[in-house]
């Protein structure tokens, strides 16, 4: 729990310095994004999500944030084109943004996550709970 911890409590914070920000939402939204919850339609969570980019025609730019290697960036247009239009207007209802708030701050937070998340260039194994781990850190920064 301590790695994801600090991995989107640093995120958070870079967008707090850059004057976005992130409200309790949107770390629910990310956290269901990387569990497999509802916002990200189910599934095995954070190895769903790469796939999802993958099929949407970003699979090297996802690919660049779980290898060792400089993450390339992503627009919020693509960001939105990948989860498309009924996931974000959920997620923006969740959140309480816009789909193009929630885009940006989406934009600049997966890279970061996912880059952490696999620090060795691979997914984490199916032992690695990362529904536990996000729901801990979502306590730990809601409480902040």
């Amino acid at each position: 729990m301590g790695m994801l911890d600090s991995v989107i409590g640093g995120a958070l914070g870079a967008m707090t310095q850059q004057g976005a920000a992130p409200n309790g939402g949107l770390m629910q939204v990310v956290s269901g994004l990387l569990s497999g919850g509802a916002a990200a339609g189910g599934g095995d969570g954070l190895a769903s999500l790469v796939q999802q980019f993958t099929h949407g025609g970003l699979g090297e730019v996802v690919q660049s944030w779980i290898g060792t290697g400089a993450n390339l960036p992503i627009s919020p247009v693509q960001v939105q084109s990948v989860l498309g239009s009924e996931q974000m207007t959920a997620m923006a209802q969740q959140t309480g943004l816009t789909h193009s708030d929630l885009a940006s701050q989406l934009a600049h937070l997966l890279p970061q996550v996912v880059d952490h998340l696999t620090p060795n260039g691979q997914l984490p194994s199916g032992g690695a709970d990362l529904g536990s781990m996000v729901s801990g850190l979502l306590g730990g920064l809601l409480r902040r």
